[in-house]
């Protein structure tokens, strides 16, 4: 390098202080009260002075090594100004900070007075087993920052993540980035407006907008965080979490990946558009090996049919699911009620078998439909093209329906099928022990008598939700009694006993006892 080389002096870059008002810190330190201290030059293999073109400069070439506070700098060449305590350097720049944290680029301007270092091209910032690479980025020694604004790159273990602004705090080991961030891992895609992430735990927390994308689902976020050593993470505010045709949502939803544990608190609503069905509660856990969900705390199942829905509530409601996590059951536990505007019913247990689409009530069913109210040991439902089949009701069945002058015909046996025609009940097969109390009317509606019949079987046919015709098969025995010859005792069948009271009227008073 010639002597006539003419020193230009950069201008001062004012980055003593740096103030991230974005993530909250403040580093209210008095830098110029304290005391200076001098760079000192270590080594350099040719020195040179030109006071009357560079005045107190020194031109320092060849292994130069330079030191402040027990930092050192290693560059092919630099510009040390002793006066302004100032230092230019060029060439295979190393800043060897503390004994993990080493700053690399081609280009530095650092300023000893406050500390600061600007480093330009091809820069890295090597911290343990995390590099930092960008063009530019600024360096505050006393409040350990390192600051870029032009775009970065971080890498750290499987974890690659890019940014247009970012910041690094060398005491806590976290980065701050903000725009256009990119977490790229071998098991997801990570894209946020605001990330900050910590390199000795390996957390990702959320700050605003983030999407995580995998091969199985999409995540989205406000507020929460991921750690990618363990798989344990917690998304907050308008989260929701779509898996294959089902969608989760919830004010706070935590996973536990190795272990395929979930959990989800508060207005969460369960969406799957293959079953038709939406699940909604304040409580739900996950467990993904073992193939099931519970959800509790006013827990409702809807399930969506063609022309109308399905309101379910019960104290627990459990999703099952298939290896490939397709929902393949609905089960209900515990003063279980439901209401459609066809059918009602409240039992203390529900099976809904989504395969065979068939819906079991166990404990004490009751169903209403229409003027019908129909009870059992336990009833399946049959369900085909997201309507009513035909009904099985086991063991000690009755049907009780109530006319237009408060009188209940009745029909009891051990089972009874019934079927239906677009959700009408129409006809009704009784199978063993059958009996029936009918109010025999005219067509104006006079009582001409009552009539009660037993038989071995029975086939009762509907017309206009009413019954139209009975059938007695095997061994009938059937008699008109006059409407005051019959005793009121003589009027009820065993097990009699009308709930109408506890039917609810609305998708409502499901959750009324």
């Amino acid at each position: 390098m010639k002597e006539s080389v003419k020193f230009v002096k950069h201008h001062t870059r004012l980055r003593a202080f740096i103030i991230l008002s974005s993530c909250g810190f403040i580093f209210p330190r008095e830098l110029f009260s304290q005391e200076q201290v001098l760079i000192r030059l270590i080594q350099a293999d040719e020195i040179r002075y030109n006071r009357k073109l560079t005045g107190e400069v020194q031109i320092l070439s060849g292994h130069v090594i330079l030191e402040q506070d027990s930092t050192f700098l290693y560059c092919d060449s630099a510009y040390l100004n002793e006066n302004e305590n100032r230092v230019e350097a060029f060439g295979d720049i190393r800043i060897k900070a503390s004994d993990t944290l080493n700053l690399y680029g081609n280009h530095l301007d650092y300023d000893g007075t406050t500390k600061v270092a600007d480093m330009l091209q091809n820069v890295r910032l090597v911290d343990h087993e995390t590099t930092l690479y960008t063009d530019h980025l600024i360096y505050d020694r006393l409040n350990r920052i390192s600051q870029y604004i032009g775009g970065g790159r971080i890498i750290n273990e499987d974890n690659d993540l890019c940014s247009d602004i970012g910041y690094y705090f060398t005491d806590s080991k976290e980065f701050l980035f903000e725009q256009n961030v990119v977490l790229i891992n071998p098991d997801y895609t990570m894209k946020a407006d605001k990330l900050r992430y910590n390199t000795v735990s390996r957390t990702a927390y959320f700050l605003s907008r983030t999407t995580i994308r995998s091969k199985d689902a999409t995540i989205y976020c406000e507020n929460g965080w991921y750690n990618t050593t363990n798989g344990i993470s917690q998304y907050n505010k308008n989260a929701y979490i779509i898996h294959g045709e089902q969608t989760m949502t919830g004010d706070s939803l935590y996973y536990d990946q190795r272990e395929g544990y979930g959990k989800a608190l508060n207005h969460i609503v369960v969406t799957d558009t293959v079953q038709d069905i939406i699940i909604k509660g304040n409580y739900a856990e996950y467990w993904r090996k073992e193939g099931h969900s519970i959800i509790t705390d006013s827990a409702v199942a809807v399930i969506i049919a063609n022309s109308d829905s399905l309101y379910l509530h019960a104290d627990t409601l459990q999703a099952n699911f298939d290896t490939a996590q397709n929902a393949t059951a609905l089960a209900a536990f515990h003063r279980t009620r439901f209401f459609r505007n066809d059918i009602q019913g409240m039992c203390d247990s529900l099976y809904y078998n989504f395969n065979d689409s068939i819906i079991n009530l166990y404990y004490e069913p009751v169903l209403w439909s229409e003027q019908n109210q129909l009870t059992a040991d336990s009833i399946s439902i049959f369900i085909k093209n997201k309507q009513i089949d035909r009904m099985i009701l086991y063991n000690t069945s009755l049907i009780i329906a109530k006319d237009d002058t408060n009188k209940f015909n009745q029909i009891r046996g051990i089972n009874m099928i019934g079927y239906f025609v677009d959700n009408d009940l129409t006809r009704i097969t009784v199978e063993s022990n059958a009996e029936t109390i009918y109010y025999v009317r005219e067509d104006d509606g006079s009582l001409t008598g009552i009539n009660k019949a037993i038989a071995g079987n029975m086939i009762i046919l509907l017309s206009n939700k009413k019954i139209h015709r009975i059938a007695y098969i095997d061994k009938p025995v059937e008699t008109l009694y006059p409407p005051n010859d019959i005793s009121p005792q003589d009027l009820l069948l065993k097990g009699f006993k009308w709930m109408e009271s506890k039917r609810p009227s609305n998708k409502y008073e499901i959750f009324f006892r």
